[in-house]
């Protein structure tokens, strides 16, 4: 049972496998294409102007989305980012991107433990050469005091896989055992956030019912 309609195509700009499990879990008939967008500049400059995490996040989500959309002018195209932030002891907020392996996921984790960090997740829509809708989910997560034991047993239970994620955890898997609280939509925390998609997309037409 589906309720999509045939036209217009959809597009994610993203190769993510769980945003892709995500839309084939909602029943969305969909093709996934990755977009050649330089995040690591892109996230670079934003930071250097002053541009608070929100609109990054957003930029972004952009950037992606029209890449693909200019290549597929009829198609809806969906793009997605998510930032990670934490205010830290000094008072100030710090951005952290995906670790580079699983040395750099430790260290981000002992940055993390005990705090609240929020997940700035961003959604694009993009038809017809513009941008026709756009949506800034933020969950916040609070680490458990957890001890250094534990998260080495949980970087080697879990391995590599955690370089994939901006938080270096998956909260869908082993990674609930780090959190004392978390407010958000589940999705978004994932990385799309569905209900608000799923709204916009049945008043687009995109979807029926």
């Amino acid at each position: 049972m589906t309720f999509q309609a045939p036209d217009p195509v959809l597009v994610l700009a993203s190769q993510s496998a769980t945003r892709r499990t995500l839309l084939e879990r909602a029943g969305l008939r969909f093709e996934a294409l990755p977009a050649a967008v330089d995040e690591a500049a892109l996230k670079e400059s934003a930071q250097a102007e002053g541009i608070p995490a929100d609109d990054a996040a957003i930029m972004l989500a952009e950037a992606k989305a029209e890449r693909i959309a200019r290549r597929i002018p009829d198609a809806l195209v969906i793009g997605c980012d998510q930032l990670l932030t934490c205010r830290m002891e000094d008072g100030k907020e710090r951005w952290f991107d995906k670790p580079a392996d699983l040395g750099a996921a430790r260290a981000q984790l002992l940055a993390l433990r005990g705090r609240t960090h929020r997940l700035v997740t961003a959604t694009v829509a993009w038809r017809g050469g513009a941008r026709i809708w756009q949506d800034v989910s933020v969950p916040r997560l609070t680490m458990r005091s957890f001890s250094e034991a534990f998260l080495d047993a949980y970087l080697a239970a879990e391995g590599e896989v955690l370089c994939a994620s901006v938080g270096g955890y998956r909260l869908e898997a082993l990674g609930v055992h780090l959190f004392s609280r978390v407010e958000g939509e589940h999705s978004a925390i994932l990385g799309l956030p569905m209900l608000p998609l799923l709204g916009f997309l049945r008043g687009h037409g995109v979807l029926t019912g």
